[in-house]
């Protein structure tokens, strides 16, 4: 084949890709095409390298949405999370967990321990394993949630915006309980929770001892049963009293020192 009709061809099969939406197919059947013919591959095994590396680039790009719209405060995997500094905490309960068999029961996850102990890392770090997994999730801390649900009530908006909260595969609510609520404001944060109870997961974090929540919690009743949706079926993680932000610091203080 001359290089002009090569030339057309390659622009048709671009302009082929492009109308069908395969980006990725578009830009590289040439060098696949090349490669295939040093390997000595025959068309079968060209065809499916290029739509693999389709699907692949699609997943990735998935994946890379789901984070974004996931809204985390600052991207932590688990595999940053340094275990060692903080023994107590069960490792390898986190990383089952990470696989996300608790999306598929609708389980919720209850990170409970003092400031700088490290729940929000690793309510974060399951966030991105379920982004991973192309689940659609958003994280939020307490207050903004229900700064969002006041706004969405004064604009008459608050089905809509709560209805939004429970179609989430995964939300995680950082700093349960940290500051007192309105009695209006518990109630509107419970029927986000009581929405998504046994339909899909939810990742809580809190410094809060659940026997202290009523303090927060203005409505004795209305707090018992927010706790009740929380924890029935839950997996429930203390990260303890001491700092793991305090300790990881002290570690590598020590080991710049040594070296």
């Amino acid at each position: 084949m001359s290089a002009p009709s090569l030339a057309l061809q390659q622009a048709a099969i671009r302009d082929y890709a492009k109308q069908l939406r395969l980006p990725t197919l578009g830009s590289q059947f040439v060098a696949l095409a090349e490669q295939a013919i040093k390997a000595k591959q025959n068309h079968v095994s060209y065809l499916e390298a290029l739509l693999a590396a389709e699907l692949e680039e699609r997943e990735h790009n998935t994946v890379v949405r789901r984070l974004q719209e996931a809204r985390l405060p600052k991207l932590k995997t688990l595999e940053e999370f340094e275990f060692q500094q903080a023994p107590h905490i069960p490792a390898a309960l986190i990383r089952t967990l990470a696989e996300g068999d608790y999306l598929k029961r609708s389980e919720p996850i209850v990170l409970l321990g003092e400031t700088g102990s490290g729940k929000t890392h690793l309510a974060t770090g399951l966030a991105v394993a379920a982004c991973r997994q192309r689940k659609r999730v958003r994280f939020t801390t307490a207050a903004q949630l229900v700064n969002e649900l006041i706004e969405a009530k004064h604009k008459s908006e608050l089905n809509r915006v709560t209805n939004r909260w429970t179609r989430y595969e995964l939300i995680v609510i950082d700093e349960m309980a940290y500051v007192a609520m309105s009695e209006a404001a518990a109630e509107m944060l419970f029927q986000v929770i009581a929405g998504r109870a046994e339909r899909a997961a939810v990742i809580v974090t809190t410094n809060l001892p659940f026997s202290e929540w009523t303090t927060m919690f203005p409505n004795a009743r209305l707090c018992k049963a927010m706790l009740d949706r929380l924890t029935d079926q839950a997996h429930i993680i203390e990260t303890g009293t001491e700092s793991y932000r305090f300790r990881r610091t002290l570690a590598k203080k020590g080991s710049k020192a040594s070296n």
